[in-house]
């Protein structure tokens, strides 16, 4: 092996990350500053946000749209607040790699100025945390946090950094070639494991046996691009296709076998669908509460089979599980092969098929509805109207997810759905990496009054970098998920019940002005669709600013009577 000349930490990171094609890293100064250096000689495009959350979030936007880690930063006191940023893309198995600084092994235990312990903030939120004391380390612990980010359930690791601003690690010297692993920059996964042909044909004789079959797919279907593996079993089989928020757009909204999202943010045809089958298939979903409706959804003594390339997800929640450890796409090309295309008694998905026909055309009117405020309905299907046919949506958690999951439209065939795996303000720095990872799409971020509040600053960031996103704020002056039921927990109690969870009004076209970019306020429905379309077709970020109204509900999930 030829001789390797020794170069700086901070020169073999920043050269790892660029041979990698890493194009940004998002950070919070003070850390690593002789790497962001390096990387801006070497092209790589430097994100400076406004918290360490903000940047997390960016970097788990990033990577659920390049399908590869992406990298953020954080200096040692920043540390707790990059961890609690992490959770989503912790949940929501994104592969993001964080580094943070931590002060040298000899001032620890001694109470150093903002030093607390990091392993047990990371080890919660991430599948591998290590520390580095020296350069010498950074190439072993590289590699393996990009392995642990891709493989298996992909997910986010963390490397702790010598020195409060990594410059034990930085200035060390390290003698290897840059960490260069091809097969990590691939799509996800980098790995295809396929079940033995004996597990697939158990599967496909359960498959066949059933005249009631439901699919569920997840986040790993979609990481796995298993699309047209889905549509091809499920037309075999007569199945409807449910999804979860993490799988939303895997397969056309619109065909006619698709049920939108079952669980706690459905529709209400899709449980009433699922509660109705004889066999689930579960195909790259982790089988929460959230999905399942807190596991009624189908009942939890339904027979199912299982497809996740990891297994310890097979059989976690529904205990008769058929559980096929392999990745999604690959293990339905064996299970279509298996079901074979014999004739098939196809009642139960054309019953599903008319029941989600008839809640469209009873929830048509409310998608032309004219009223002022403006529903979020009318809102949605402006929306779906004005994405383009390769463009990304972002939605935050809560109302945000249950308006856009379950009646924005997406063709399965370019168009992206992004959503917070439960961080409240995560979309718009989330709708800011996404739009870093795919620059030639347009990106829509769907947020709330509550939500955008959060990270606000990062208008800024958008600004300063040229990230040109389309904001939509569903502006109704408070927290609107939880506006009923609290006011049935006042009842007649004293006090203002508005005090708990309303806020403003503010114009956040206004505020957008202030940071320097375009604001657009509509109030009337009749000019949603003019100020999206002017909002998409902008090369920076415009904010528009929705006024709807707090009291409209989005659709609630349907339950069997006395579960």
């Amino acid at each position: 092996m030829a001789d390797v000349e020794p170069i700086t930490g901070a020169e073999f990171f920043a050269r790892s990350l660029a041979a990698n094609g890493t194009s940004h890293v998002f950070f919070i100064d003070a850390v690593l500053r002789r790497t962001l250096i390096e990387l801006g000689t070497l092209g790589v495009t430097r994100v400076l946000g406004h918290s360490e959350k903000a940047v997390a979030y960016m970097a788990d936007g990033y990577a659920r749209i390049a399908g590869k880690p992406a990298v953020c930063f954080a200096q040692s006191v920043g540390a707790a607040n990059l961890a609690s940023g992490l959770q989503d893309a912790y949940l929501a198995n994104t592969p993001v790699v964080a580094f943070t600084g931590r002060k040298q092994p000899n001032m620890q235990h001694r109470n150093a100025y903002q030093e607390v312990p990091h392993q047990p903030m990371f080890s919660s939120v991430t599948k591998f945390s290590a520390f580095a004391e020296s350069a010498a380390d950074f190439p072993r612990l590289m590699r393996q946090a990009w392995r642990e980010a891709m493989t298996g359930a992909p997910g986010p690791t963390h490397i702790d950094l010598n020195g409060l601003q990594a410059d034990a690690v930085e200035t060390g010297m390290v003698t290897a070639a840059p960490v260069v692993e091809p097969v990590f920059q691939m799509s996800m996964p980098p790995h295809r494991p396929r079940p033995p042909d004996s597990d697939i044909e158990r599967a496909a004789a359960a498959l066949r046996a059933a005249k009631k079959v439901v699919i569920v797919a997840g986040t790993g279907a979609v990481q796995s691009n298993a699309g047209k593996e889905l549509l091809a079993l499920a037309e075999a089989l007569g199945a409807p296709i449910g999804t979860s928020l993490g799988g939303r757009g895997v397969v056309p909204t619109r065909h006619r076998l698709s049920i939108g999202c079952p669980g706690n943010y459905a529709a209400p045809p899709a449980n009433r669908i699922v509660h109705e089958a004889e066999l689930v298939l579960f195909v790259g979903c982790h089988t929460g509460d959230q999905v399942t409706h807190t596991w009624r959804i189908p009942a939890i003594d339904t027979p199912c089979v299982q497809i996740d390339i990891d297994p310890r997800e097979l059989g976690r929640s529904y205990p008769n599980t058929l559980g096929l450890m392999g990745d999604p796409k690959a293990t339905l090309a064996k299970l279509v092969e298996a079901v074979g295309t014999g004739s098939r008694d196809m009642a139960f998905g054309d019953w599903a098929a008319g029941a989600m026909a008839a809640w469209r055309q009873e929830r048509a009117p409310l998608l032309a509805n004219g009223s002022v405020p403006i529903w979020p309905d009318r809102l949605c299907d402006e929306i779906t109207r004005a994405l383009p046919h390769d463009g990304i949506l972002v939605a935050d958690t809560g109302y945000s997810s249950i308006w856009t999951s379950s009646l924005v439209e997406l063709n399965g065939e370019g168009q992206t759905y992004l959503r917070a795996a439960g961080s409240l303000g995560w979309s718009f720095p989330a709708s800011l990496g996404a739009k870093c990872a795919a620059p030639n799409r347009k990106v829509v971020c769907w947020t709330g009054d509550g939500a955008i509040y959060y990270h606000l600053t990062e208008l800024e960031t958008a600004k300063r970098r040229g990230i040109a996103v389309t904001l939509i704020v569903n502006n109704n002056s408070g927290f609107g998920q939880g506006w009923p039921n609290i006011q049935r927990q006042q009842g007649n109690k004293p006090g203002d019940v508005r005090d708990l969870v309303r806020f403003g009004p503010t114009d956040f076209a206004d505020v957008a002005r202030v940071f320097g970019l375009r604001g657009i306020r509509v109030e009337d429905p009749s000019q949603l669709g003019p100020a999206l379309k002017d909002a998409m077709a902008s090369d920076e970020t415009v904010v528009v600013d929705v006024a709807t109204d707090i009291d409209c509900r989005a659709p609630e999930p349907w339950l069997p009577a006395g579960v």
